[in-house]
């Protein structure tokens, strides 16, 4: 006889629902300093990476080459982003200012305050297996070659 307590969701569903409600937490919060999420992304593929092109940066996003390119000319019009034009066909360079560093600083605190708020009521152990838990599971998929896998983090 089977005495666990049935779950009411599978853990697809849960991740689903808490995905959405934390997405529109984070979002909300971007949106206070002048961000949003897809600039967001930008910035810290910039600032980890930034010798990728526009076409790089648009795969990790998993959007067009021009949504990418509208995303940066954005951030260059906010001041968080230069872009050194190279010639025709070759690779632009693209860096974060001061206002950018500042800006994905804050970003990073205000991230960093909802995963607190989302591990209210764990344990740290339990924080830190749900972390691994994810991870492992995102990084499997992408060696998988399955797109769109936490290719982030």
């Amino acid at each position: 006889m089977n005495t666990a307590p049935e779950m009411p969701w599978s853990t697809v569903m849960l991740l689903i629902s808490a995905g959405r409600h934390l997405q529109r937490q984070i979002e909300s919060d971007l949106a206070d300093i002048g961000l949003s999420l897809r600039q967001l992304g930008a910035l810290g593929h910039i600032a980890g990476s930034p010798e990728l092109s526009y076409s790089d940066l648009a795969r990790r996003a998993g959007i067009t080459t021009q949504s990418m390119r509208a995303t940066i000319l954005m951030l260059e019009e906010q001041g968080a982003v230069r872009c050194d034009l190279a010639g025709q066909g070759r690779r632009a360079h693209l860096e974060l200012t001061q206002d950018g560093e500042r800006l994905l600083a804050e970003a990073r605190r205000m991230i960093s305050l909802r995963d607190r708020t989302f591990a209210e009521g764990l344990e740290a152990e339990e924080e830190a297996a749900l972390h691994a838990a994810l991870h492992r599971g995102c990084r499997t998929r992408r060696e998988r070659g399955v797109r769109g896998w936490g290719e982030g983090g």
